[in-house]
């Protein structure tokens, strides 16, 4: 089992990154990717402290650590740029805050996000068909979450998924300690979404598979 979604209290989260691998470790993870939340004036300290210690945790805390980044609340003109620069910088993993219900996200952060190539849009809401396409065309993984605030729109999520080919990723939103899901509520997420119990499994290959890439950088 892979979270693609946490957060340690390098950003937004609540745990020092070593507990929050320890906590993931007792969950029965086999990998988590730290999507720690930045913006331009951000990104660079938080992943100059997140790579090395991402590094030393995959190598002794017996499971797989990502250093990635989560780009949150920039004009969606700038999200290109930020994207290559958070690559550039050390991220393995670029996800972009989508437009999420209730949220105050710049209209037009979606399509920015898919088009300069993130690898995950959390939280997309109300993503429109022809984003989805794209996101499709561009293995823009669209994000089911069980982290509440941000779900409300997972249903819409699912079935633009399946109308275009976009693959999705089913995540925690992992905060703290306690957000930490299981596999069977992982996957009761997708199911109450509205995924299949193949489309769920087809999810964790794409997943899996990313893993794997990820690990070879």
């Amino acid at each position: 089992m892979i979270e693609l979604r946490a957060y340690t209290s390098l950003s937004c989260g609540s745990m020092a990154p070593a507990e929050a691998v320890r906590m993931a470790k007792l969950a029965g993870l086999r990998a988590v990717t730290f999507t720690e939340r930045v913006d331009a004036a951000t990104m660079h300290p938080v992943l100059n402290q997140l790579a090395p210690v991402a590094r030393s945790l995959s190598l002794y805390a017996g499971i797989d650590v990502i250093a990635g980044c989560e780009l949150a609340y920039m004009p969606s003109a700038l999200l290109p740029d930020a994207i290559a620069e958070a690559r550039a910088a050390g991220a393995q993993f670029v996800a972009v805050l989508g437009q999420y219900l209730s949220g105050h996200v710049e209209e037009g952060t979606n399509l920015a996000a898919i088009e300069g190539g993130c690898d995950l849009l959390s939280s997309p809401g109300l993503i429109t068909e022809e984003e989805a396409v794209l996101a499709a065309e561009k293995n823009c993984m669209l994000d089911v979450t069980a982290y509440s605030p941000h779900a409300l729109a997972n249903g819409h999520v699912v079935r633009m998924s399946r109308a275009t080919g976009a693959r999705i990723a089913v995540t925690g939103g992992v905060h703290e300690a306690i957000a930490f899901i299981s596999a069977d509520l992982r996957r009761a997420v997708g199911i109450g979404a509205g995924m299949t119990a193949d489309e769920y499994a087809t999810s964790r290959s794409h997943i899996n598979a990313l893993l794997s890439r990820m690990l070879r950088m």
